[in-house]
C-alpha cells in the first residue's frame, strides 16, 4: 500500500475543478460551523448546554456544528443569544 502525504492529496484535489467549485460553494457552511464552534468553546460549553440555552436540543447543535443543516435565521439567532454572541450576516460583493 503506498501511503500519500495530506498536503501533496489536497494539492491533488484541488486540482479538480469540480472539487474547487464543491469546496467554495459548501464555504458559507464551514464558515457557520466555524464561528459556532468558536464561540461555544470560547464560553466554555458543551453542545447540550448551548442546546438547552437555546431551548433546542443536542443534535441540532451538533448539525450546525458539522455544516449538515440548513438553519433559519430564528434558529441562529436563538444559538446566538445562548452564546451570548451577536449574529451578523454579511454579502460580499
Amino acid at each position: 500500500m503506498k501511503y500519500i502525504k495530506w498536503d501533496d492529496f489536497q494539492k491533488e484535489l484541488f486540482k479538480d475543478p469540480d472539487f474547487r467549485a464543491e469546496v467554495k460553494r459548501l464555504e458559507p457552511e464551514h464558515q457557520l460551523a466555524r464561528s459556532l464552534i468558536g464561540a461555544r468553546i470560547k464560553r466554555k460549553l458543551t453542545q447540550a448546554q448551548t442546546a438547552k440555552r437555546a431551548k433546542t436540543d443536542q443534535a441540532t447543535i451538533s448539525r450546525l456544528e458539522t455544516g449538515d443543516s440548513k438553519p433559519s435565521l430564528s434558529l441562529l439567532n436563538k444559538v446566538a443569544k445562548a452564546l451570548d454572541a451577536q449574529l451578523m450576516i454579511t454579502f460580499k460583493v
